[in-house]
């Protein structure tokens, strides 16, 4: 009886260090059942969103697939994929152009917001972002306020330039007059 306690524990301290290394380290292995895979998320020390990998069958199925972290990669799971990555890149593509010509027209755009001011054209408070992209709005203009940025508070009656950025490579400089109500 006492040979077969020592491969006991033998076996037990192998469980307990080669739980984690095993679950990588044996798809290199030969005779180790291995998947391909296509992430659907960043996975740690495996790899990146849209990477095709190839784990042990073991890690693959109860670990990747069922936290949603990735497919199998059949030959129909890689072509869908492509296919999105094509109709995001399009569409991004598509946003771009949009936001270039937005950008075109608000440069050409004078804002005109009526408020109340004091003595020597002073306002009461200042105007803000959030006040530009309402009377873009009034305009048909669809404008984020938190793309509109303000240099300095607008205190006075006259007119600014206010700098609005669309997109990475779309910006314009947009005029706003600011005149008595």
């Amino acid at each position: 009886g006492g040979n077969s306690q020592t491969s006991r524990g033998h076996r037990r301290i192998y469980a307990r260090i080669g739980q984690r290394v095993t679950a990588v380290c044996r798809a290199g292995q030969k005779g180790v059942n291995t998947m391909k895979i296509l992430l659907l998320e960043d996975v740690k020390k495996l790899g990146k969103k849209g990477e095709i990998m190839e784990v042990s069958d073991g890690y693959a199925k109860n670990y990747i697939i069922p936290k949603k972290l990735g497919k199998e990669a059949t030959k129909e799971v890689i072509n869908e994929w492509s296919i999105k990555k094509e109709s995001e890149a399009r569409k991004k593509e598509r946003e771009a152009e949009e936001a270039k010509a937005l950008a075109e027209t608000l440069s050409k755009t004078v804002v005109v917001i009526k408020t109340k001011s004091g003595e020597g054209g002073r306002l009461f408070g200042s105007i803000t972002s959030k006040d530009i992209a309402e009377a873009l709005l009034k305009m048909d203009l669809n404008v984020d306020k938190k793309k509109i940025f303000v240099k300095d508070p607008i205190k006075a009656i006259g007119n600014y330039s206010v700098e609005v950025k669309l997109h990475a490579n779309a910006a314009a400089n947009l005029t706003v007059r600011i005149e008595e109500a």
